[in-house]
């Protein structure tokens, strides 16, 4: 036994050799993990690890900046930014089994959800759903799913919705102004995103906001010229007109004549830009500025004042207009009736096509474009509203006596009814032209004189005589306030050339006449109810809108006994 024990007995070198190199081991593990986990500048050291593992963790997410605000003159919102959340995965993190339980909580397809994940896997961002309402997100966010994350934007939104539709416009899902002022003014209005810090854990969700990088900057406020009490008075008017008349469409503006600003602009048909869901694009259009239509007979006192300028007529120039038709080149052009020996007064107080063919006849042609040019037709108005029609004022070498004839009463031209309403408010401010602003404007706008006073003056005389007793314009007389105006009942254009039972019914003019704060124009397009005349089917929504503004304008009415007396009747 002694002998088998000395023979295993370990040598004393072999045991000190065992514990020297296990001791060197652990020297050079301690040594390892020093270098990778403390010792800065060592390559793959303990900063490389960090980065990685921040690289694995660390993100930046974009901070939603807020868009401005849009306004009615009085500080009523137009459009508005509400807080949203908007759902979005890593299609590297989601597990496909988790996809229908997802897609229950979305109410969206299911195997649609998970082709979409399957073919942008090498991606890390998919949106989901975007601008969903707090409590619905928060509901799929507890579902806990990996790879599912949320993040904070803004929806627009239109308080007014359809009455203010056409001139405020719309953004898209960005937050980037399309139609409208929201994109004539998308730069103004938009915000400066921000950034911050975030980190994640491995499932995706932000665990921890580790610094702000850039804060948001939010967009610019914008206030509009619009009266939003004023806009809903012509929005209910006109549509109530378009309904009763079968029309295709209408527009009406409403403009300051001491500033140039519009305060009411409306259109129909109309659409709401909260929900865009069935949207057809010809009730996108803002007709007041965009489309363009021969005015007809708002364009004769136009011409009367030309020749009142050149000299060729006074206002009380008579006129033969017997017997009751004229022969311009291969064309006939007619009165109803012969009304004989007028005044110049009387054709506009009758709109008669006869006398005020005879009145351009006596004029150079360019007299008459000159005063059109000086009024605003041919050009914009120079709002800015994106696309914007400028119109057609032709210019001709040589004029024939017919062409010269039908420019005179609205055919032949074209105009848009922004243009019309600023035309008459030049009439209006006693022959100050004013830039049409659709946007509030803080300091007197001074305009520039295109007319004589003593003209506008004139004329305005003459259209009072329009809305009295033998006029075309009785249903726009108001109880409280002196009107001026004129009627337009333009035949439309078809693939024949002019229809004989497709009319464009107008209306245009002021009041309170003798001091007018306010000029509005009414186009009511191809009634179909039977009325089509510019006095029966536009003059009554001028004047229930014209009364309406002027008491919120809280401009005093005229008392009783000095309306009588203009208009030449008893108190």
């Amino acid at each position: 036994m002694k002998r088998a024990a000395k023979a295993f007995e370990l040598a004393p070198w072999r045991f000190y050799f065992a514990v020297v190199l296990l001791a060197v081991l652990v020297v050079l593990m301690v040594w390892h993990l020093a270098r990778v986990q403390v010792m800065p500048g060592e390559e793959k050291g303990f900063e490389f690890l960090q980065h990685q593992g921040e690289a694995r963790t660390v993100r930046e997410e974009r901070i939603a900046a807020y868009r401005g605000v849009i306004t009615d003159r009085n500080g009523e919102p137009l459009a508005v930014s509400t807080p949203v959340h908007s759902l979005w995965l890593n299609p590297q993190l989601v597990s496909l089994e988790e996809l229908p339980r997802l897609a229950r909580a979305l109410g969206i397809n299911a195997q649609a959800l998970e082709r979409k994940v399957k073919a942008n896997q090498a991606r890390e961002f998919l949106y989901l759903k975007r601008h969903l309402p707090p409590q619905d997100a928060e509901a799929v966010m507890a579902l806990d799913i990996a790879g599912v994350s949320a993040e904070l934007e803004y929806r627009r939104y239109y308080p007014a919705a359809e009455v203010t539709a056409h001139l405020v416009g719309f953004t898209n899902v960005d937050e980037r102004g399309q139609e409208g002022l929201e994109l004539a003014y998308d730069e103004w209005l938009t915000g400066t995103q921000g950034a911050k810090q975030v980190q994640r854990d491995l499932r995706g969700r932000n665990i921890k906001e580790l610094q702000l990088l850039r804060a948001a900057e939010p967009g610019n406020d914008l206030a509009l010229s619009i009266d939003l009490r004023l806009q809903y008075l012509a929005y209910r008017e006109l549509k109530a007109a378009v309904q009763a008349h079968q029309a295709r469409a209408g527009s009406i503006v409403v403009v300051d004549v001491s500033t140039g600003e519009v305060l009411a602009m409306a259109n129909q048909p109309s659409y709401n830009p909260n929900d865009r869901s069935n949207l057809k694009p010809a009730a996108m259009r803002n007709r007041a500025m965009t489309d363009q239509f021969e005015p007809g007979s708002t364009m004769k006192p136009l011409t009367v004042m030309a020749a009142l300028e050149a000299g060729r007529v006074q206002a009380h120039t008579p006129i033969e207009t017997s017997p009751g038709y004229i022969r311009v080149g291969k064309k006939t052009l007619l009165d109803p009736v012969n009304y004989g020996l007028i005044d110049v007064t009387k054709i506009i107080t009758k709109s008669s096509q006869v006398g005020l063919t005879k009145v351009a006849l006596k004029m150079d042609p360019q007299e008459i474009r000159d005063m059109y040019v000086r009024l605003g037709f041919g050009q914009t108005s120079e709002s800015g509203f994106p696309g914007e029609s400028a119109g057609l004022l032709p210019n001709y070498t040589r004029w024939q006596p017919i062409v010269q004839a039908n420019y005179a009463f609205g055919y032949g031209l074209t105009v848009t009814a922004v243009q019309l309403a600023q035309a008459y408010s030049v009439v209006a401010s006693g022959g100050v032209k004013r830039p049409v602003s659709l946007l509030k404007v803080d300091a007197h706008a001074e305009g520039k004189q295109v007319v004589k006073p003593n003209f506008t003056q004139s004329l305005v005389s003459m259209l009072k005589t329009v809305v009295e007793p033998g006029g075309t314009a009785t249903r726009a007389k108001l109880d409280s306030y002196t009107v001026a105006g004129k009627t337009g009942t333009a035949h439309k254009v078809g693939p024949n050339g002019y229809e004989a039972s497709r009319y464009r019914s107008l209306f245009a003019g002021m009041a309170p006449a003798d001091d007018p704060r306010l000029a509005i124009v009414v186009v009511i397009d191809e009634p179909g109810a039977g009325k089509y005349f510019g006095g029966d089917v536009a003059a009554p929504v001028f004047a229930r809108v014209t009364e309406g503004a002027l008491r919120m304008l809280q401009v005093p009415p005229e008392p009783k006994a000095l309306l009588a007396a203009r208009s030449g009747g008893r108190p």
